[in-house]
C-alpha cells in the first residue's frame, strides 16, 4: 500500500444556490487552500476536513491499494492512477486532485519518527 498525494485544486461557490439557500455573507471553503497538498494512506489526513474525507476516501483506498486500470468504464479521467473529485459541500464545493504515488504508506498505528 502507498501514499496518495490529495491537491486542493480548486474552491468553489455556486453563488445563486448560496444567494437563495446559504447563510448571509457565505463563501468559497474557508478550511482549505488551494495548492494545498495531503498525503493519506489509512487515515483523514491532518487539516482535511471530515466532509471532505468521507466524500474522497474511496477514490483515495483505491489508488493506495495500487488501482491501475481507470476508474469506472475508462469514461472518466484519462490518466490511470489519478482522480478528480470534490467534497460534498453542495453550495461551496472543494475540487481535489488525487494521485497514486511509489511513497509506501505506514504500517497502521505507526508514527513517522519510528
Amino acid at each position: 500500500m502507498n501514499k496518495v498525494k490529495i491537491t486542493v485544486l480548486r474552491r468553489t461557490l455556486q453563488k445563486d444556490l448560496a444567494e437563495e439557500y446559504g447563510i448571509e455573507g457565505l463563501g468559497a471553503c474557508p478550511l482549505l487552500q488551494e495548492g494545498q497538498v495531503f498525503y493519506a494512506d489509512y487515515a483523514r489526513p491532518d487539516g482535511l476536513c471530515d466532509e471532505a474525507w468521507k466524500a474522497i476516501y474511496q477514490y483515495v483506498f483505491a489508488l493506495a491499494h495500487g488501482v491501475k486500470e481507470l476508474f469506472y468504464y475508462k469514461d472518466w479521467i484519462r490518466t490511470p492512477g489519478v482522480a478528480i473529485c470534490s467534497c460534498n459541500d453542495g453550495l461551496r464545493p472543494v475540487l481535489f486532485k488525487l494521485e497514486a504515488t511509489d511513497i509506501p504508506a505506514l504500517p497502521e498505528g505507526a508514527k513517522e519518527d519510528e
